[in-house]
């Protein structure tokens, strides 16, 4: 933890003649830019943590001046919040309702809702009457984790006050809303009327257990007011004593790539017997923070005290999931001891979530409806935090804020102790419908929380393909003989989308790309094997290093990827190896009757997995000089029917498109010159010769493969995407 101060005069007016070019005022554009520079820094605030505010005015439809407060709007991130995020209230119709003794949140969020000069804005902050309460222009909040480290403490209000004297008003736990607005300047005039007689300046307020606040006539003074409040706590924590109680843990533990997998099927399975959806991502953190956490001794302790500011419950739950420690690289039994560990955690942790709920459902009344039981914070000794959310992008919030817990608990405990709020306390907050509201109710897209690997995701069908899963939610791992071009799609994809350079045609690149992709989301979903390449010549004359390159790209690497990403799939669902495999001879009818029973997700609480080819018209309609494309692309086709075949049971489908006539790396622009100039045709007739006269596109293709991968019910089928080639139909 080391904050520092990142104001710039010059960068302050640019943002005003930036801002002030497109009508914003000079003190809104000065709160956009101060707020940017607190949601830049992590050790402020995380992830829509914090707020901001500036009192000012704004001009009526009659032209009279309105005193509004602008202050951050839901749904905003200080790190990247603009004008709008500051929706502007009016002032004194909020200032007015502390007048009342009481007010429920309805009212409050009503009350806030009809003082928006903007009816369309986003809803204030909850805290939004604490910023109109105080008298100060500039108002800033975060939930430092030096502050927090001090705030946390069982004598929190002492520690406090040795550090920052007669600087900040103290104030207890109080849930956010009405009452603490209420409380916070109740106590602020208490100490202004001190700090005044003693010739002090207030300068912020400690909330106990939740955040700082500072407060100044300008943006720099309350910007940089918060800046130094957080060195003091910095300059305190730096005198502590940092012990560590290191447990047992192996010298090298088994791969994340080995235990992720089996971690997210585990989690599946108890989603899937909750009646919840079973694909969750996984975002492991390994660095040294998180390992001196999770290799301590006092892990269990640690994790029964709670988060580091009730904020947070609503991503990370109460507690993290603390597990066995990971066995040792290469002892098989101990994986497997480790594998069969993860389903009683589970229960154990459910059990001790809903026993909790009932305590405190009881002592509200019995109004509340329970959330699911799942961790989204897991401790492994030996290996760090993993966070845990619906998306790649959710499990890294989640994983941030574990490490901003673990960066909170050390700090705290090398000064004392870490004493966060109590079971009563987190429960209001994570039940709290105003807070639940932050993390938005909107309908998850088709293939949300699917992990798709797309190979040969550089060219014009992978890339197509790659863009069409993520619109529909997915997140991507693009593999590309090109590394350099498949991180540039992969960009593209999303902020945690991967990129990776991998060679199809050697099994071991092949495995440690799968493997990387396992260790990035947690496991694996569905597989795009798209990268090939056409060879020509005729038959008879063609060499056989030409023949065996094209069964290489063409049928070998399919073989390798579909393989890597069973290895992945078994592992999720912890299945042995089938018993044919093992010398079994289960009939080819037995097989398929596994398969009709298990193709479809959630069966069983599998998880399963989706095999999906690029197959190519060739493969049914070759055509002259085209030989080794064609004969290689029919033994993929005979590939796709076996793995549909053997792999049904295991809820695997696997499918195949059969395309033709595609703008790409096999058919380029010079080729479709040639090719058309030399039949007499137009570039368009030639691109549209098949029976509805269209060109057929690689997003075409690319929707094709989204489509396979929705059809729940259906493998062993091959789709074709070729606006119509008769020679080409499959019956």
């Amino acid at each position: 933890m080391s904050v520092l101060n990142r104001w710039s005069d010059a960068e302050a007016a640019a943002a005003v003649a930036h801002y002030g070019a497109q009508g914003v005022s000079e003190p809104l554009a000065l709160r956009t830019y101060s707020a940017r520079l607190l949601g830049a820094d992590p050790d402020l605030v995380l992830h829509g943590g914090g707020n901001t505010s500036v009192k000012t005015t704004v001009t009526g439809l009659l032209g009279e001046a309105i005193p509004v407060l602008c202050v951050k709007g839901s749904g905003w991130d200080l790190g990247t919040i603009e004008p709008p995020g500051h929706p502007a209230v009016r002032l004194e119709p909020l200032r007015a309702l502390r007048a009342l003794n009481s007010l429920s949140d309805e009212a409050m969020v009503a009350a806030q809702r009809n003082n928006l000069i903007d009816p369309a804005a986003p809803n204030p902050s909850v805290e939004a009457l604490l910023h109109a309460f105080l008298p100060h222009t500039f108002v800033d909040h975060t939930h430092s984790s030096a502050l927090l480290a001090l705030a946390d403490q069982p004598d929190a209000a002492a520690v406090c006050r040795q550090v920052f004297g007669e600087r900040v008003v103290l104030v207890p736990y109080v849930m956010p809303g009405f009452a603490l607005a209420q409380s916070c300047v109740d106590l602020y005039e208490a100490a202004a009327e001190r700090a005044a007689a003693s010739g002090v300046e207030l300068e912020g307020m400690v909330l106990l257990k939740h955040g700082l606040f500072s407060f100044g006539s300008t943006a720099k003074q309350s910007y940089e007011r918060m800046i130094e409040l957080v060195r003091l706590a910095e300059q305190h924590l730096a005198t502590g004593n940092r012990l560590s109680q290191p447990a047992a843990v192996p010298e090298r533990p088994a791969p994340a790539a080995a235990l992720l997998p089996r971690l997210r099927g585990a989690l599946g399975r108890a989603a899937s017997a909750a009646g919840a959806r079973s694909h969750w991502l996984l975002d492991l953190r390994a660095t040294p923070l998180a390992r001196a956490v999770v290799d301590d001794g006092r892990l269990a302790d640690w994790a029964r005290r709670g988060v580091a500011t009730p904020d947070h419950v609503i991503r990370t739950k109460a507690h993290p999931l603390v597990l066995p420690a990971a066995p040792a690289a290469g002892d098989a039994a101990a994986l497997e001891a480790w594998s069969a560990s993860l389903a009683m955690a589970l229960t154990a942790y459910a059990a001790n979530y809903q026993a909790s709920f009932s305590r405190q459902n009881d002592r509200v009344g019995g109004i509340k409806k329970p959330l699911d039981s799942l961790p989204r914070v897991v401790a492994i000794p030996g290996l760090g935090l993993v966070g845990i959310g619906k998306s790649a992008a959710e499990a890294a919030v989640t994983a941030d804020i574990a490490e901003t817990w673990a960066t909170t608990l050390l700090a705290a405990e090398s000064i004392g102790r870490f004493e966060p709020v109590g079971e009563n306390d987190t429960f209001d907050m994570e039940y709290w419908s105003l807070e639940q509201a932050k993390l938005g109710k909107a309908a998850e897209k088709p293939l949300a929380r699917s992990v798709v690997v797309v190979t040969g995701g550089a060219g014009a069908i992978g890339a197509a393909t790659a863009l069409a899963f993520a619109a529909q939610g997915a997140d991507l791992a693009v593999l590309d003989l090109d590394g350099e071009a498949a991180a540039a799609v992969a960009r593209r994809c999303g902020s945690r989308a991967l990129g990776l350079a991998c060679n199809v045609t050697d099994p071991l690149q092949v495995q440690t790309a799968f493997a990387a992709v396992a260790a990035h989301f947690g496991g694996l979903d569905i597989v795009v094997s798209n990268a090939g390449a056409a060879w020509g010549g005729r038959i008879a004359e063609l060499p056989e290093a030409d023949l065996r390159a094209s069964f290489e790209l063409n049928f070998f690497a399919h073989q390798h990827v579909a393989q890597a990403a069973l290895a992945l799939f078994r592992l999720q669902d912890t299945l042995p190896c089938p018993a044919g495999a093992a010398g079994g001879n289960a009939s080819a009818n037995q097989a398929a009757s596994a398969g009709a029973a298990g193709a479809g997700e959630g069966v069983s609480g599998r998880l399963g997995g989706q095999l999906l080819f690029n197959v190519s018209k060739q493969a049914l309609n070759p055509g002259p000089g085209f030989g080794a494309y064609g004969t290689s692309k029919a033994a993929l086709l005979a590939l796709v029917r076996q793995y549909a075949l053997e792999e049904g049971g295991a809820g695997i489908r696997v499918n195949a498109i059969n395309a033709d006539r595609i703008r790409s790396g096999l058919l380029t622009d010079t080729m479709i010159r040639e090719r058309s100039a030399a039949r007499g045709l137009s570039e368009a007739d030639y691109m549209g010769g098949n029976l509805l006269g269209s060109e057929v596109r690689a997003e075409d293709v690319a929707e094709a493969f989204v489509a396979l991968a929705r059809l729940e019910r259906t493998t062993g089928a091959l789709l074709t995407v070729d606006g119509g080639n008769v020679a080409a139909m499959v019956r």
